[in-house]
């Protein structure tokens, strides 16, 4: 299985190094970045890979399912949560690509970033197949090249200052924590767009064990890496960073090792801008029913690619700033929908479904689901107080935490809770002959 690959190489490049930053630049140590960075991998990559189960089980991309949650046209709301996360994760990609590229060759920011990101999109309208095969290649290549760095760096001769710099806050630790798991969370509206191809009966144990480990795993080894590059040489600048501690081990390493993590970033840009894709038409065909043709799908590529790359084009200042603000509001957008998602799959509706009805507007699963839509409101309306969006905003009982970051988590277990309460009524067996029709009308 080439999940685990996938979603290892996805996170293989200098946005994940990144976020190693963040805690840095609050001033955490580099042990406790690592540990942050570790923790938060791990809840949110828990969360990435349950989702990956349903790909191969429905053969549906992720947030058409959630139309069994949300309604179909209800389904609107996650569907803007997640939009507004993939664009989002590709405008700050941009800026952290544009910002290495000028920091390492002199490089003009705009050029870079629309150049960039008219290879992410062509690289999406080649399709999921290309895709696979890119990060295939990008994954021999880079894998080697990151070893050596990271054996070089471990043994104590990647230069920098011989002690850690920093220290403990919790409001650090918090920040770093949510902003790792953020990283994979993000993910989790796409996930089964790469999974669903697969057989129908591949084990949902094996997949998930494959999502977690691949992408916990280079995200885990890249964020400690960024912590060690931003305490023990100061840098600001995770692309450069990359070349001087590569230029360490061997003379032009670095260059090979920035450019292969170049191309990378590229292509997870091109990941992002093919489930945007899939998620904008979602929404546009839970208006007005369409045909996704080739052209359209062109034409909706070519529109997120301006839109991106034109925001690129604007920002300027502090990039690991934008990472960290992105992350979190990422976080606060999709929490909600994760955890009533997750909570349907595997404890409400046990993965049984009528596909043939996520089609339909009348529906058993409706336009409008009130219950979900009610527990993401319950969900994100709780966790506002708790916000910590660094130089733009803090919660009053965030402000009581000592600036803490558990609005996340506040989120999800709300809207957790919330479902589950405004579900008591629900029962399978009612839903069960809609269940068996779809199937035996799919040959299932």
């Amino acid at each position: 299985m080439d999940q685990g690959l996938f979603w290892f190489v996805s996170n293989f490049q200098f946005f994940a190094v990144a976020i190693g930053f963040v805690g840095p630049s609050l001033g955490l140590s580099l042990g406790y970045a690592a540990l942050a960075g570790t923790i938060g991998i791990l809840i949110g990559t828990a969360f990435q890979a349950f989702h990956a189960s349903q790909g191969p089980e429905m053969g549906l991309p992720q947030m058409i399912q959630s139309r069994a949650q949300f309604g179909y046209r209800g389904v609107i709301v996650p569907l803007l949560a997640a939009l507004i996360s993939v664009i989002g994760y590709n405008v700050v990609a941009t800026v952290l690509l544009a910002n290495g590229m000028y920091a390492l060759w002199g490089l003009p920011r705009g050029a870079t970033a629309v150049t960039a990101s008219m290879v992410a999109c062509a690289l999406a309208i080649w399709g999921y197949d290309w895709l696979h095969r890119a990060f295939s290649l990008l994954f021999w290549i880079g894998l080697p090249l990151f070893a050596v760095l990271t054996l070089y760096v471990a043994t104590r001769h990647g230069g920098g200052t011989p002690a850690a710099i920093g220290g403990f806050s919790w409001a650090a630790f918090g920040t770093q924590i949510a902003s790792a798991a953020s990283f994979n969370i993000g993910s989790a509206p796409y996930v089964s767009d790469y999974s669903r191809y697969l057989p129908r009966f591949t084990s949902r144990r094996l997949i998930i064990l494959n999502v977690f480990v691949g992408s916990a795993l280079s995200a885990i080894w890249l964020i400690a890496l960024g912590a060690w590059l931003a305490t023990r040489l100061g840098a600001g600048d995770g692309l450069l960073a990359l070349q001087l501690a590569g230029n360490q081990v061997h003379f032009g390493f670095g260059s090979v090792l920035a450019m292969t993590s170049i191309a990378t970033l590229v292509a997870s840009i091109g990941m992002n801008a093919y489930s945007g894709m899939l998620t904008l038409l979602t929404a546009m065909d839970s208006l007005r029913p369409i045909g996704p043709t080739r052209s359209l799908r062109i034409t909706v590529l070519l529109a997120l690619t301006l839109l991106w790359s034109t925001s690129t084009v604007w920002l300027a200042g502090n990039s690991i700033a934008y990472v960290n603000a992105l992350l979190v509001l990422m976080l606060y957008c999709l929490m909600p929908w994760t955890a009533v998602n997750l909570v349907d799959y595997f404890w409400l509706r046990r993965g049984s479904y009528s596909i043939l009805d996520l089609f339909r507007p009348d529906g058993i699963y409706g336009q409008w689901g009130k219950r979900g839509l009610t527990a993401y409101a319950i969900g994100f309306a709780v966790s506002v107080p708790f916000f910590v969006i660094p130089e733009v905003y803090t919660g009053v009982l965030a402000n009581r935490l000592g600036g803490v970051d558990i609005g996340w988590l506040v989120g999800g277990c709300a809207a957790a809770v919330t479902y589950l309460i405004a579900s008591a009524r629900f029962s399978a067996a009612d839903e069960a002959a809609a269940n068996e029709s779809s199937a035996r009308a799919l040959g299932h």
